[in-house]
Order: C-alpha cells, then structure tokens, then sequence
C-alpha cells in the first residue's frame, strides 16, 4: 500500500486544495450542497492528477532511473510493475467515471455543471498526457502547461459553482504558479547532474532566475490588488505581510539546497508550513467572523 501512495503521489493533493479558493472568497464554504460539490471536484481532480503522474513514471522510467532521488519512485526501482502501474490508471480513470454517474443519478448538481467538470478534468488529462508525451521538452511550453494545471482548478469549481472568479485571483494564481514553474526548472537546472529532464539544457540560470523574481514581484501586486479590489475587508490588506513573508521564507528554501518541488519545500519547512496556516485562519477569520 505505501509503494502506491508514493505512485500516485497522495501527497501531493495538497495542491488540488485550489479548487476550494472561489468557494472560500465567496463565502459560501458553509453552504452544505456547494461544499459537497467542491469536495467531489478536489477527489476527481486528486484521482485524475494521480493518473497523470502514474502515466508520466511510465513514460520516463528509464530517466528516472539515472536521477539520485526519482530512482527510488516506486516504478523507477521496480516496486511496482509496469502492468500493476497501468492496472492503477484503469482503476483511478473508472472511480473518476464513477463519482460523475454518482453525481447525475443523485441530483446534487445540475446535469450542465457535471458535463463542465468533465469537460475541465479531460482538458485537464489531455494537457498533462501532451506534456508527459512531448511538451515538457519544449522550453517554455513545460512551464506554461504546469502553470495551467493550477488555473484549471480554480476554474473548474467556479464555473461548476457559477462562483465569478476575480480578474485579480486569476492572475495572482497565474503568476504565482509561473513563479514555483521556474523556481523547480532552476533548481533541477542546478542539480542536473545525470540530465534527467532534456528541456533544462534550452534554460540558463540568469534566465529562470530573472523570470521567477519578476513573476514573484508581480504576485505579490496582483495579490495586494484583489485584496483591495474584492472588497470584503479592510482587514484584507494586512494578509499581504503573511503573503510576503510566505513567499520570501518559500524563496529562502528554494535558493538552498532543494531541489525546487513546490510540495516537499513546504512540507520540508515546519516554519513555512506554519505560516501558511496561520493566513489561511486569518483570511478565513475576516471572511466568515
């Protein structure tokens, strides 16, 4: 059972907490039947990422082999078979199938919000198989598709929702997503020793380091910009101190020794992980008190 949480990478559901940001900034987390429409949203969004990253250690099981740390992944250091790999696809893809049938026949949503899901996760799916199969050998294009990945989460429960989603969210997600995009290509830049990843050799540091800094700069503006734009709170404003400091202590662990994987950096940081509990009660504190 541990060498399958490791393959689909259960820690990293972390990030498909997104999906939960418009209901949260709508303030409709405590409405019953929404929450329950979001929570299913994050379990397809957990079980198809799952396959994403299943089909990707497929893909490069040979180059994982060779990296210091992907050798130890569960396919890279023959834990887990091939066939027992693909068999795990074929049962995330069916619960995935599964969860929508059960949506339609319960009546939780509309019929028009469970086709928008769908349609979010196979645009979600196809992207991420196009990135496994070509795109993440093309420069710019590998960071852009990741960075789409945390968009599509976001829109997927306001659309679903039909929660309007802020001009200034999406674009401190976009931003900030291109941020830890090009933080990780640097730090695997640094570390490519054995060349496990071939796009790294289209980048230099100056480049990734100059983006990654301007793309944080700008974050944090469009981030103080839906602060004062959203209009929820003046107390709103005083989160961009936890935001600042998150990013810089986030920034701090990236120029150390890391390999740059946004999840491991936080989880790694007792003092970062803290923090960012800390501005999840404040912003929840000032929107629901």
């Amino acid at each position: 059972m541990k060498n399958i949480l490791s393959l689909i990478r259960v820690k990293h559901y972390f990030k498909n907490l997104l999906v939960f940001l418009p209901l949260i900034f709508s303030g409709r987390l405590f409405e019953q039947n929404s929450f329950l429409i979001c929570l299913v949203i994050f379990v397809c969004f957990c079980f198809t990422s799952s396959i994403v990253y299943v089909f990707n250690d497929l893909k490069d099981i040979e180059n994982d082999k060779q990296h210091p740390l992907k050798k130890h992944r569960p396919l890279a250091s023959g834990k887990i078979t091939k066939g027992q790999a693909v068999a795990i696809m074929v049962c995330l893809l069916i619960l995935v199938m599964f969860i929508q049938i059960m949506l339609a026949n319960f009546k939780i949503c509309s019929l028009n919000a469970i086709y928008m899901c769908i349609l979010v996760l196979i645009a979600y799916l196809i992207l991420n198989v196009l990135y496994s199969l070509y795109l993440k050998n093309v420069p710019i294009f590998d960071i852009l598709i990741l960075s789409s990945g945390f968009l599509l989460r976001i829109w997927a429960s306001g659309v679903v929702l039909n929660i309007p989603i802020s001009n200034w969210l999406f674009l401190t997600v976009f931003s900030g997503s291109l941020f830890l995009g090009l933080g990780k290509r640097r730090n695997e830049m640094i570390k490519n020793k054995h060349n496990s990843r071939s796009v790294l050799k289209y980048y230099t540091q100056e480049f990734l380091d100059k983006n990654m800094y301007t793309f944080l700069a700008i974050t944090l503006v469009f981030y103080s910009l839906w602060c004062v734009d959203v209009n929820i709170s003046p107390l709103l404003i005083y989160s961009v101190i936890f935001i600042v400091f998150i990013f810089m202590r986030y920034t701090l662990d990236v120029e150390k020794d890391s390999y740059g994987d946004p999840i491991e950096v936080v989880f790694n940081d007792k003092i970062l992980l803290f923090t960012i509990i800390i501005y999840i009660l404040y912003v929840g504190g000032i929107i629901y008190a």
